[in-house]
């Protein structure tokens, strides 16, 4: 690694900080105002941002055709990015906001407020909008950014990252307020992630492979889910036509995303009704289930595809219209068999049962843990967050769709009349 890299690279991180304690204070309606600026210059920009993403397109061999149209812009593309954009300048404002605030017997006054993390480091692979959707949320959330993107969408990014410059120059903020790391180098990353005086959080975006490294490389705080390993239960009371439904939707909505459903549990005095409708509803629509020799041997005998599971099937994310069948004896297994095998991320039970169902939502330690409705809830939006970062598995901090309240902290202002402690 070169001195002159980590002298770039620190210098950004040092910047970024100062610009970061600026945003703090800031008005929301500053913050508000370099959103809509940015905006407007998204939609005002089509033809550079265009001419700059063609220039990763025509660069992006060896990628696969969904990679591709991954990293391509389209007009129709930039302005839902723009209106993304509004969405988020539209969200109140989270910070200052008292949490908790109580009066001590001696008349100190404590008051528990939200205030920004400071400085987030965001790392991604090759989707341009995550350029844009990570700036404005750290910037409506009164964070200074640092992103870096993939070497893939550079030219992309660096034209995209012009804009929110300008906006913020607009709107009187620091530019400093929002920067990308101006090369892909890979040893630019290696300095950015050991800058735990300047930088206070990492967020990484994208494959297990990319989180991984970024969790094992660095020395500043880490907010992540490794792998979406979703499962939904079916209970013994688990009624026929929901259980099909909520199975349906969670596996094949859109089965290339986090919070898909990958696993499904049976109770063994329920399988007999359930595996054969809900199993041939989903091979129907194209999903191979691997299961175990018990959900197999049901499946067949009503005439349903089913191949053998591995041991491996049974904690893969297969992200695609594969799913891992297994029966269980009871309610209790399930829960073992969830927090053993999953990832901690969104999991389901199917049932009429109360109190089997208090017992799952109790047992199951994931971020989000549903009774009677599809995984692929768990999401920013579908909570009413609005636009989200990500979702944490992690368990300090921020656990879930990460809005903007997620974006921040919070700290203590005490108000005293001269007490001094004795």
């Amino acid at each position: 690694m070169s001195q002159e890299m980590a002298t770039l690279v620190t210098a950004l991180a040092v910047r970024a900080r100062a610009a970061s304690l600026v945003l703090a204070v800031s008005p929301a309606r500053a913050r508000n105002d370099a959103l809509l600026a940015l905006a407007s210059l998204i939609e005002r920009s089509h033809d550079a941002i265009l001419e700059a993403n063609a220039r990763d397109v025509a660069a992006s061999g060896g990628l696969g055709a969904a990679e591709v149209d991954r990293l391509t812009l389209t007009p129709a593309r930039l302005d839902h990015l723009a209106t993304s954009v509004r969405e988020v300048a539209a969200l109140p404002d989270p910070l200052g906001e008292v949490l908790e605030e109580t009066t001590r017997p001696n008349g100190l006054r404590l008051r528990k407020v939200r205030v920004p993390i400071g400085v987030i480091g965001v790392i991604f692979e090759a989707r341009p909008n995550v350029t844009i959707d990570c700036a404005v949320l750290c910037l409506k959330s009164g964070n200074a950014s640092i992103l870096r993107g993939g070497r893939e969408i550079f030219e992309t990014n660096r034209a995209l990252a012009s804009l929110v410059a300008r906006a913020l120059e607009a709107a009187g903020l620091p530019s400093d307020a929002v920067q990308l790391v101006p090369t892909p180098d890979r040893a630019a990353l290696d300095v950015l992630l050991r800058l735990d005086a300047h930088i206070h959080c990492i967020i990484p975006r994208g494959g297990e492979g990319l989180i991984r490294f970024v969790t094992e490389n660095s020395t500043i705080p880490v907010i992540k889910h490794y792998t979406g390993v979703c499962f939904v239960y079916l209970d013994r009371a688990a009624d026929p036509a929901m259980a099909e439904s909520i199975v349906v939707n969670a596996k094949t909505q859109r089965p290339g995303v986090c919070n898909a459903a990958e696993q499904i549990l049976v109770h063994r005095d329920a399988a007999a009704a359930l595996l054969p409708r809900v199993g041939a509803a989903l091979t129907s629509r194209g999903v191979r289930l691997r299961c175990d020799p018990e959900a197999a041997k049901l499946l067949s005998s009503a005439g349903v595809p089913a191949e053998a599971a591995t041991t491996k099937d049974y904690t893969t994310e297969f992200l695609g219209l594969v799913a891992a069948v297994r029966v269980v004896g009871t309610l209790d297994e399930a829960i073992a068999t969830i927090n053993r095998d999953g990832s901690a991320h969104s999991d389901a039970i199917v049932t009429s049962d109360e109190p089997s169902a208090g017992r799952f939502l109790a047992g199951v330690d994931s971020a989000a843990v549903f009774w009677n409705a599809s995984t692929r809830f768990n999401d920013g939006f579908e909570f009413g967050f609005g636009a989200e970062i990500g979702i944490s598995t992690d368990r300090l901090h921020a656990r879930g769709p990460m809005g903007l309240r997620e974006l921040c902290s919070y700290k203590w202002l005490v108000t005293g009349t001269g007490q001094v402690r004795s």
